[in-house]
């Protein structure tokens, strides 16, 4: 975990709180989050409340400490827990404050096609994502790039952000910044509903729309009667009917409101992702066509 890992190479570390053990995968036996692993390999102790009152009790066995770290928790903090650091509770946030405040600032900003984005270092109020802000640091979206890619270099700049921003705010040379309301946009969580393709939008929404659920949950698309996750795609030069495919060249192109787009690469159900011209192959040995 790149802020986990960057903070405790520059400052001390008292205690890292994370998620409890769930299954994960096939298996159905609990297993450690990403952050558990890298806090025990760092030799930090760790707890795993269960509720927001246990998140309390934690942070006061503790004791007093300085300042408190939030990235990508998953759960709201109570006014306690905001309340127990010296300095309060920052927050490192995947986007340009106050445009995508909310849980899915990534996703909510490729699906809408933005060209920019960033890491935001921010003070924790009660409110979502509305505290003040020390610092932030603009990125340019890749024209390719999907969620998780972008979510690693986020991570990787919020991390380096992150730790030159602790010295200089505890010891007041870095003051926090109101937010402005203007440009303010929420970034509501992915839902099930958000993950069906439109196969009446433009080949530039449902692009956006891929990137932003790529890898995980994936955009799905009816193909034949069975519901595939798209993982990968790039607008085609051909066209085909809208809400059919044909395979032009070899691969797969599947048509919308404005024209035609390539399957790059797809996951069939209970199979494993592959690339679009396996698929092709697959289809037409399944139908017995002989190329």
């Amino acid at each position: 975990m790149p802020t986990l890992e960057s903070v405790a190479s520059h400052h001390r570390v008292g205690l890292v709180i994370t998620q409890p053990d769930r299954p994960r995968g096939r298996s159905d036996k609990p297993r450690p989050s990403p952050v558990k692993e890298a806090a025990a390999a760092l030799g930090l102790p760790i707890s795993q409340p269960r509720s927001r009152a246990d998140v309390d009790e934690a942070l006061r066995e503790h004791g007093p400490f300085d300042v408190g770290l939030v990235v990508a928790y998953g759960r709201i903090l109570s006014p306690v827990a905001l309340s127990l650091p010296t300095h309060g509770v920052l927050n490192v946030h995947f986007s340009l404050l106050p445009r995508w405040r909310g849980a899915a600032p990534v996703a909510r900003a490729l699906m809408a096609g933005d060209s920019m984005t960033g890491v935001t270092i921010m003070k924790l109020d009660e409110g979502l994502d509305t505290g003040p802000v020390l610092t932030a640091q603009a990125v340019d979206i890749l024209p390719d790039e999907n969620a998780g890619e972008l979510t690693s270099r986020l991570a990787v700049l919020g991390a380096r952000l992150l730790s030159v921003s602790i010295g200089p705010y505890l010891g007041g040379d870095l003051v926090p910044v109101a937010q402005s309301e203007e440009g303010l946009t929420y970034a509501e969580r992915i839902e099930p509903a958000d993950r069906p393709l439109d196969i009446w939008s433009t080949v530039g929404e449902v692009a956006n729309r891929v990137r932003a659920l790529a890898p995980v949950p994936g955009a799905t698309l009816d193909i034949d009667g069975y519901r595939h996750k798209i993982l990968e795609v790039r607008p085609a030069s051909s066209h085909t009917t809208p809400g059919t495919w044909e395979a032009k060249g070899g691969v797969p192109i599947f048509g919308l409101s404005d024209g035609g787009l390539e399957m790059v690469t797809l996951q069939p159900p209970g199979r494993n992702p592959q690339a679009g011209v396996d698929w092709v192959r697959g289809r037409h040995r399944d139908r017995g066509i002989v190329e």
